[in-house]
């Protein structure tokens, strides 16, 4: 899977040259998102000063810096909006490549092989849409979190001197290490209330790659294949799976989303005191929301994925198993 991309001569302009522009163009969008958080301590802050004497007495002021905030955010986003698109849509396309890397390098030990292998058909055609289609997604979100790490960490040590809790000055940065413990805590409970997903995905797609291909062989042999009871016994299997997987993985959902909604409040909790105590202004409020959102969406990245991960190790399991019995009936 890997070694037929970043291992061949053929592919290692695309593989390696695309990666590096995904890895510069990921960058550049990281560091925008760092000036776009300094841009929000300046434009609340002016929010919070809107009803002050000064502003009171001369209106106009007011409004005219009002509006070149909103200029300074313009030049900002637009950029990252376009870096953004160009990225994603050249994402897609790499992760084609990658896809018609593996399927090419298969095909030529398939046809090799005489023994029936269960699968071949959907193993070839779906799952190594499926991988480079998840390996895409997850490893560009992946790239992008360890570079957020990078960009805002120090941006949130800075700010952790701002909290007015005394407990959590104690340590220096201490917002950093709150998002730190937070994420892995939320992982390893995902990651054990989730431990049976890979190996339910698994068995789904056993039963729906047997259901497939009675379907494709009934296409020019209905006498033989799709017979009615064998269609009912075989979607009676998918069923049965698929209620398993949609069980489990509704304690995974109730625990996910409650854990999103409290780290929504949780930075307010930490800081939103100080606001009242006039020890930090509205600004560093929403500077430190956002800087402690991107440095935990870091951290977490493995809990927020779980599900692309899991429908993953799935595939990977089945491909690797695919490969192993290709080198195992080589002629």
């Amino acid at each position: 899977m890997i070694e037929a991309y970043f291992g061949t001569r053929k592919w290692a302009l695309w593989a390696w040259g695309g990666l590096l522009i995904l890895l510069s163009s990921l960058w550049l969008q990281v560091s925008i998102t760092v000036m776009i958080n300094e841009w929000y301590g300046g434009f609340y802050d002016l929010m919070q000063e809107s009803s002050s004497l000064h502003y009171e007495t001369h209106p106009q002021e007011g409004i005219n810096l009002f509006y070149e905030k909103i200029k300074d955010f313009c030049m900002l986003a637009m950029p990252y909006v376009l870096i953004a698109t160009i990225t994603n849509w050249f994402t897609r396309v790499y992760g084609l490549r990658w896809r018609q890397a593996i399927t090419f390098d298969y095909l030529p030990k398939w046809r090799n092989v005489k023994q029936d292998i269960e699968g071949a058909s959907q193993r070839i055609q779906e799952d190594t849409h499926r991988f480079a289609e998840i390996i895409e997604g997850l490893g560009l979100q992946v790239v992008r979190s360890i570079m957020t790490l990078i960009a805002f960490i120090p941006v949130l040590w800075q700010l952790s001197s701002k909290t007015d809790i005394t407990f959590f000055n104690i340590v220096e940065g201490s917002l950093v290490w709150y998002a730190f413990f937070i994420s892995i805590g939320g992982l390893i409970i995902t990651w054990f209330v989730g431990s049976k997903l890979p190996g339910l995905e698994y068995n789904n797609q056993k039963v729906e790659a047997a259901f497939r291909k009675e379907l494709v062989l009934g296409e020019d042999n209905k006498t033989t294949y799709a017979q009615p009871e064998t269609i009912f016994s075989l979607f009676t299997g998918i069923r049965f799976n698929y209620q398993r997987l949609f069980n489990h993985y509704g304690y995974v959902d109730i625990w996910i989303n409650a854990y999103d909604q409290f780290m929504v409040i949780l930075p307010y909790l930490l800081v939103g005191p100080g606001l009242f105590t006039q020890l930090i202004t509205l600004g560093v409020v929403v500077q430190v929301s956002n800087a402690f959102a991107k440095v935990h969406e870091g951290f977490g990245v493995f809990l927020f994925q779980f599900t692309a991960i899991t429908e993953l190790r799935s595939i990977h399991k089945r491909l690797k198993e695919f490969e192993f019995n290709l080198t195992k009936y080589a002629i």
